[in-house]
């Protein structure tokens, strides 16, 4: 085997062997969830690695389990049993602490009827762990590699024996394209969404709340375009968020919704609009990303379904302005081409700039027609506006009493601007300055 165009390298192992901890060394970066607790990954989880001047694609998969018959391992496993089939070359973990199981004897079995090439890896050998390797040998391997991922041992050696099947680093351009976050409470449907709009399994779904813990990246394409979803844990009550993994999650999915464009809230129509999606799209608004709400499970709707839902909005979300929805069924795979035109037309909000003359004549015109109030008896002049950044847009307002400036008017000049520009589902941020000399700081 030679140096192969950009390979693929998956880690495949009996659960609790270490794979994400081997994954996140790796990496470079703790980019999965790491517990000492069987079964925490679940979906198959990419990454893009490099290696003094070559790189690889590394794949970390849930525990593979042979014989599972239960709904959620069996799915697991075949997470695993895809990745092992776009892969170059398979990474075999083994805990040398454990010795040889009969699972990794059926594994050994699995994996060398695909045909893919094993590198054999012995994990966690730190202390006296290197006193159990000899029983390795009975697998009739002639070279494997004795790791610590924890402790960074021996993974200088099993980089450099896979080095030569590497492809050499290219400068990468970061493909253009919408950045979209699919939140909403536990069990609402988001990894269906996202299966749906891959149009494969990609994603482990399920009825148990809870069983998406990792945030995943996902490239969707629609009709030529590249759209980058990021499926996230549940996001519970502070309540009810336990410790270890699950703390864990509620980190990375606000990790997700920092690096994002375009926030997907995903609500349960059968069960209506609760006081927790109200608190979710507040840290939406908050994070100022733009947002679209979701109606899944519209199939089920009863007559007076919408209605019910229209009246939900107006009392949970009366902070929001201009609210794009769509209603779909992520399992019947209803309405889902309308998110991606929603999609367009709020991103087109979120990165537009207005031009320095279109926003002049807008500010002279709403001036104008409705000049600001009195402060303390004095007039208060509005110089300029500027706009200082998008996603989100920032505007900046210069007056000579920026302090009394009442927000009714702020809000009067938000929905102007909203009137007078394609800002749709996107929050507006509006900051005063008083006229001076210093620089301008957009914050």
């Amino acid at each position: 085997m030679g140096q192969l165009d950009h390979p693929t390298i998956s880690i495949v192992g009996r659960p609790n062997v270490g794979k994400s901890t081997l994954f996140n060394k790796l990496v470079g970066k703790r980019k999965a969830i790491v517990q000492d607790l069987p079964g925490i990954t679940r979906d198959r989880n990419e990454a893009l690695c490099h290696y003094r001047d070559r790189q690889y694609t590394l794949i970390d998969t849930g525990g593979l389990l042979p014989d599972s018959r239960e709904t959620l391992p069996e799915q697991v496993s075949q997470q695993s049993k895809a990745a092992i089939l776009q892969s170059d070359i398979v990474l075999f973990l083994m805990d040398v602490r454990e010795g040889i199981t009969p699972v990794d004897l059926a594994l050994h079995k699995l994996l060398r009827k695909s045909g893919k090439p094993i590198t054999y890896v012995i994990n966690k050998i730190e202390g006296k762990g290197k006193d159990g390797l000899g029983e390795f040998y009975k697998l009739g391997i002639e070279t494997f590699f004795p790791v610590s991922a924890e402790h960074n041992e021996g993974l200088s050696d099993l980089l450099d024996a896979l080095y030569p099947h590497m492809a050499p680093s290219e400068e990468t351009v970061i493909e253009a394209g919408p950045k979209i976050v699919v939140l909403g409470r536990p069990n609402v449907g988001k990894s269906t969404l996202v299966n749906a709009l891959l149009k494969e399994d990609r994603l482990v779904t399920s009825d148990i709340p809870g069983t998406t813990r990792d945030t995943i990246d996902t490239w969707v394409t629609f009709r030529k375009k590249k759209y980058l979803f990021i499926d996230t844990a549940g996001i519970r009550r502070r309540g009810k968020i336990r410790h270890g993994a699950e703390r864990f999650s509620l980190s990375r999915t606000k990790s997700a919704l920092e690096r994002c464009d375009i926030a997907l809230l995903l609500i349960d129509g059968v069960e209506g609009i609760t006081e927790q999606d109200t608190k979710i799209a507040g840290q939406i608004i908050e994070a100022g990303r733009g947002l679209i709400l979701l109606i899944n499970k519209s199939d089920l709707f009863k007559k007076d379904g919408k209605e019910r839902i229209t009246h939900q909005e107006e009392f949970r979300f009366p902070f929001m302005h201009d609210l794009q929805r769509e209603y779909i069924s992520a399992l019947k795979e209803t309405g889902l081409q309308n998110i991606f035109q929603k999609i367009e037309k709020v991103y087109k909000g979120y990165t537009n700039r207005v031009t320095t003359g279109d926003l002049n004549r807008f500010f002279k015109r709403v001036t104008e027609s409705h000049p600001p109030p009195l402060h303390k008896g004095r007039t208060i002049h509005l110089n300029y506006i500027t706009q200082a950044a998008v996603r989100p847009p920032t505007f900046v307002l210069f007056a000579n009493a920026p302090s009394g400036l009442p927000d009714h008017y702020l809000r009067y000049i938000e929905n102007q601007l909203r009137k007078s520009f394609p800002f749709n589902g996107v929050p507006i941020r509006l900051k005063l300055r008083r006229k001076s000399r210093d620089r301008l700081k957009t914050g």
